[in-house]
């Protein structure tokens, strides 16, 4: 039973895929046809070819008309002759449309006039008017319109003077193919748009997909900087309070200074350590979770400068509710913080850029403050429907490649001032950053809150 349910679930899949292939092969031969139809004519390869290949077709069309009507409806030999040479402008009918269907009209127009056999001639006549009236403007093809059935009411009226219903007839075929082969033209137009706006928007996908990347590789680079040069300044300026206190006085080392530089060193890296795992496990997990609180530039982070849990793989926002450990880790470096939010209620967007803004402020004003007594102002408060940001310092940095963060220590270019001014434009907002009034450095930020929180 189980080879025998084998054997007919292979037969099934097989007949499956025989239909698969046969509906694959009809929808492709209907594709190339459509192609055909949809192909601006002007610009299609091989026109020439294959329009030679049409006119000999059509020709042969008129000849086993011709054959079918009996021997007295034969046209004579100049009428074959002219007959004949009146499909060889068809050639060249997607080149130059207006001239072939002119080549057409000196051949068939004696023809007619010599009383011939009417009926062979029209494929010929139909298909160049309907190329002229495919290929030009609405204006060109009732102009051609009006220049062709003006001949023929003559030819006609004299021929046939009693055949009002011939004429109308033959006007009725000449006008009908004329507006197919303006619907035609309409269609290829509507189709030509289509695909063009298809192509804009992979085009706009593309380029969308790059800028993503570009922002998203800058964003790493910003929250990358935002964890570590805080932490790695201070490890910097409490290293060199241990070194000071180990080369000062040898004779009267003073151990438990030196414990608690090593102790305050070891738990910044901690920290640090932490910060960046968090990171990273954001950043690995950023399929599933893209940005926090609608900020692509706010990446999770611990909220008051300790390591957050390992089981919650985006850790919470930083805030301003963190700022208090910005100011004991900036006291813990030497400076004295003075601290002041007056705000409640800020978004976590908003809490988080301001986060990141102080942060890196005061780690610059640290870095570049020159002064072992330094006081560093930071202020957040809420007026006109934002969030107010200040942090100054009293230092001797006075200068932006000094004290805010544009250039490091040993001269090389940093990216504190660029990083902040990113963290105020990621929420809207704005940066300032220069000399404080009479010394030191200042850094001040505005932050839109959203329509709610002023309304609040």
């Amino acid at each position: 039973m189980e080879e025998r349910g084998t054997t007919t679930g292979v037969r099934d899949r097989s007949a499956a895929a025989e239909t698969t292939a046969g509906g694959g092969g009809r929808s492709r031969r209907v594709e190339r046809i459509m192609s055909a139809i949809n192909r601006e004519p002007m610009t299609a390869p091989h026109r020439t070819r294959n329009d030679m290949v049409l006119a000999a077709g059509v020709a042969v069309l008129a000849v086993a008309i011709a054959l079918m009507g009996g021997e007295e409806t034969w046209p004579g030999p100049l009428g074959w002759t002219l007959l004949l040479a009146g499909h060889v402008p068809l050639v060249w009918r997607r080149r130059s449309p207006v001239l072939a269907l002119l080549g057409v009209a000196v051949c068939v127009a004696p023809y007619h006039a010599l009383d011939n056999n009417h009926a062979l001639p029209i494929p010929a006549t139909l298909l160049a008017l309907y190329t002229v009236a495919a290929t030009g403007t609405v204006r060109r093809t009732l102009l051609t319109g009006v220049a062709v059935l003006g001949p023929t009411v003559v030819i006609n009226g004299l021929t046939n003077p009693k055949g009002a219903l011939e004429f109308l007839r033959i006007s009725g075929w000449i006008i009908a193919v004329l507006f197919i082969g303006i619907d035609v033209r309409y269609y290829r137009r509507y189709v030509a748009s289509i695909v063009d706006r298809a192509e804009r928007a992979e085009r706009t996908r593309e380029e969308e997909a790059r800028r993503r990347v570009a922002e998203e590789r800058l964003r790493i680079a910003r929250d990358l900087h935002d964890l570590l040069a805080h932490s790695i300044t201070l490890i910097g300026v409490q290293t060199s309070v241990a070194a000071h206190v180990l080369t000062a006085d040898p004779d009267r080392l003073d151990r438990k200074a030196v414990a608690q530089a090593l102790d305050d060193i070891a738990g910044t890296c901690r920290t640090a350590r932490g910060e960046l795992r968090t990171t990273l496990e954001v950043l690995r997990a950023h399929d599933a979770v893209v940005g926090v609180g609608g900020d692509p530039g706010a990446v999770p982070g611990p909220g008051s400068g300790s390591v957050s849990g390992a089981g919650d793989m985006r850790g919470p926002l930083p805030g301003i509710d963190g700022l208090a450990g910005l100011a004991e880790s900036g006291r813990v470096a030497g400076a004295k913080v003075e601290l002041s939010v007056r705000a409640d209620g800020i978004p976590p967007s908003v809490g988080a850029a301001a986060y990141r803004i102080v942060q890196e402020a005061l780690t610059n004003a640290v870095r570049h403050g020159g002064r072992e007594d330094l006081t560093v102002r930071v202020g957040l408060w809420t007026a006109d429907g934002a969030l107010r940001v200040s942090v100054t310092d009293d230092g001797t940095g006075g200068s932006a490649d000094a004290g805010g963060g544009a250039g490091s220590s040993d001269g090389t270019p940093g990216f504190g001032l660029v990083g902040m001014r990113e963290r105020a434009r990621s929420v809207g907002g704005t940066l300032d950053a220069g000399p404080g009034p009479a010394k030191g450095f200042e850094v001040t930020a505005t932050l839109p809150l959203p329509r709610e929180d002023k309304a609040r």
